[in-house]
């Protein structure tokens, strides 16, 4: 079940809120009834893989009640189990070179890597271990960010598990934030997606300008699929009383890789630079040793999101790219947004050959025309859409909220529109779900 259909948002949604709301005040009870509400949205598209989940949540809960004495021996058994439950699901395939094959369970990599917080932050002494399991598990599977994120810090929202308050104003915030995270994902996400599938998997040598149109549709759908999806789950988690972290903050806008990765992905990025580039020492090291620590850093971002070389390469490619600013100091934001596509353009291609022959007919190396006449289609169907989400890119929403008034009306066409897409239309592809 996704954020974004039919059955969430006339069925599921309503529901939860009529019974979350109307039945008790209790805490104890309310954290029951979203609990169950979440392992029914997972069980949703994962009947036999929530078996799964339940039970490393109970095997993380237990480790972590464990380490009152040998820490670290119950930590390097913790981060084991975690790792290889992950390698079996997303990476048996890869490493036999296809003799096994095993389904992906939704979301997998977002509630390992939360859980995995959850046992390094007991083990650092930064957060309590949770004495009832029925909580832990809750901080798992609660459904707003467990198949897509933000990967939440359990203690970053620990007291907000048995002791928040829900409010209007928290409410009212939430619906906001939910609307505007669902106008990204149907409205912008799913029409640029559209573009993008279609000349990354259908066209045959494409033009210049359609394979930089291509290219540009695939970095817009995959900010407005992924943004406009955690702003839904930040808007849901408001709706019941819990706060989570932003996850972007228009990335697009950055000066400079870094600033790119502080705005992008922010709960991933953090949580790489919070469990491993700090504990090697982070930059207080030698610069041989600073250049590893960024290394491995990224070749384990690469591998996170996918077992395909094209991730990997996308990854050392970032490695790359801010090993190049911190030796030069040299940075600029035409640089910065060119790298970024170009990095796309490898993150979405499905080997590495093809996205290198992709980034060819994007300079002419492949012999392709400049221009032809599917591009001046593509350009006259889609120039309105295309150029809203460019906008959508930028900091916009700062000017709406000038005026209540005004933010209403857009929120309630936003809102209509995304409805009535919601039913007319099946084509409703989310990335991150592979991840």
């Amino acid at each position: 079940m996704v954020f974004s259909s039919g059955v969430f948002m006339f069925l599921f949604l309503p529901a939860l809120l009529i019974l979350y709301y109307s039945l008790t005040k209790s805490r104890t009870q309310r954290n029951y009834i979203l609990l169950l509400a979440s392992l029914a949205f997972y069980s949703w598209g994962e009947p036999v893989f929530v078996f799964v989940m339940i039970f490393s949540v109970f095997v993380n809960w237990l480790i972590a009640l464990m380490m009152t004495s040998r820490k670290k021996f119950w930590l390097v058994v913790a981060v084991t189990f975690d790792v290889a439950l992950l390698g079996v699901f997303k990476y048996a395939g890869f490493v036999t070179g296809g003799r096994v094959i095993i389904r992906l369970p939704i979301g997998i990599s977002f509630f390992t890597f939360q859980m995995m917080s959850y046992v390094f932050d007991v083990y650092y002494g930064t957060a309590e271990p949770q004495r009832n399991f029925l909580n832990a598990a809750l901080y798992i599977s609660f459904f707003p960010q467990l198949i897509a994120g933000p990967i939440v810090r359990y203690n970053q929202i620990a007291h907000e598990i048995t002791n928040r308050t829900e409010s209007y104003d928290d409410f009212s915030e939430g619906v906001r934030r939910f609307i505007y995270g669902l106008g990204k994902k149907i409205l912008l996400a799913n029409f640029t997606a559209q573009i993008a599938d279609n000349v990354f998997g259908y066209m045959i040598a494409p033009s210049v300008l359609m394979s930089w149109l291509g290219a540009v549709a695939y970095t817009l759908q995959i900010y407005f699929d992924f943004s406009g999806y955690s702003d839904m789950a930040v808007g849901l988690g408001l709706m019941f009383g819990f706060h989570f972290e932003e996850n972007f903050r228009y990335p697009y806008t950055a000066k400079s890789i870094s600033e790119f990765w502080r705005r992008w992905h922010i709960s991933l990025s953090s949580w790489f630079r919070d469990y491993v580039y700090i504990p090697m020492g982070g930059n207080r090291v030698s610069r041989p040793r600073w250049v590893l620590n960024v290394f491995v850093v990224w070749l384990l971002t690469g591998i996170w999101h996918g077992a395909n070389w094209t991730f990997i390469l996308w990854g050392l490619l970032y490695f790359v790219l801010l090993a190049f600013e911190k030796f030069t100091g040299k940075s600029s934001r035409a640089f910065t947004l060119l790298m970024i596509i170009l990095a796309w353009v490898i993150f979405r291609s499905d080997s590495v050959s093809a996205g290198m022959s992709y980034i060819a007919s994007m300079f002419g190396l492949n012999g392709n025309a400049f221009c032809d006449a599917a591009f001046v289609e593509y350009v006259c169907g889609s120039w309105v859409v295309v150029c809203a989400a460019v906008v959508g890119c930028l900091p916009v929403v700062k000017i709406l909220r000038r005026s209540k008034a005004a933010e209403g009306l857009w929120l309630c066409a936003v809102l209509g529109l995304s409805l009535i897409e919601i039913v007319a239309s099946s084509y409703n592809p989310f990335i991150y779900f592979n991840f």
